[in-house]
């Protein structure tokens, strides 16, 4: 949060932005779990796929349409992290290629988890191909928007009237102007000097 106070916004702003992306996470992961965590009342339930893109491969092979469904699907299903993670930790100032494969690989921990977590839920089975297109869908996302979104922040320029933090740092006074912080004073030019004046013997 530091890095986003300062690269332009001010406190309040960075703590807006940075509770937004937790919120907006936590939602996004509810609606994860309800869609993949809930039993499913089905006759009977393919293989677990363990095999690479064995399972792409069938979707395709099944035609357009269900291959398209497919890759949709796991593409999608947690590509807003690549988004959301980095606007929870609300830095701007970070390597992209840093950000990217953190990002990717929180993706990947939490496509993980999900397949474990389906062992043990009537009508779902593992497929290791959807541990790949989810963590593809956050790759892409990340990709996409973060690092032309972070640029554009940096580039917005400190607002008037905000903290200055050397030999005049501010806060709102009572009428409404502005009044120096405790241990600051206002700068007033350069400090006057007395001439020397010489001493007679």
């Amino acid at each position: 949060m530091r890095d986003v106070q300062r690269q332009g916004f001010g406190g309040s702003a960075a703590i807006r932005f940075r509770t937004a992306g937790l919120v907006l996470l936590l939602l996004h992961l509810l609606l994860v779990g309800w869609l993949t965590l809930r039993p499913r009342d089905v006759l009977w339930v393919t293989a677990p796929n363990l095999e690479p893109f064995a399972g792409i491969a069938a979707a395709l092979g099944s035609g357009p349409s269900e291959g398209l469904r497919y890759l949709g699907e796991g593409l999608l299903l947690l590509a807003p992290l690549g988004v959301l993670l980095p606007m929870a930790g609300g830095r701007l100032a970070v390597s992209s290629w840093g950000s990217l494969v953190r990002t990717v690989a929180a993706g990947a921990l939490v496509s993980l988890g999900i397949e474990l977590l389906q062992t043990g839920v009537p009508g779902r089975v593992v497929d290791v191909d959807s541990l790949l297109l989810n963590t593809l869908g956050v790759a892409l996302a990340h990709a996409v928007v973060v690092p032309a979104a972070r640029a554009r922040l940096r580039r917005r320029p400190m607002r008037p009237g905000g903290p200055r933090t050397r030999g005049g740092a501010v806060r709102p006074g009572r009428d409404g102007g502005r009044e120096p912080l405790p241990g600051y004073e206002e700068s007033q030019g350069p400090t006057p000097t007395i001439p020397r004046v010489g001493i007679a013997p």
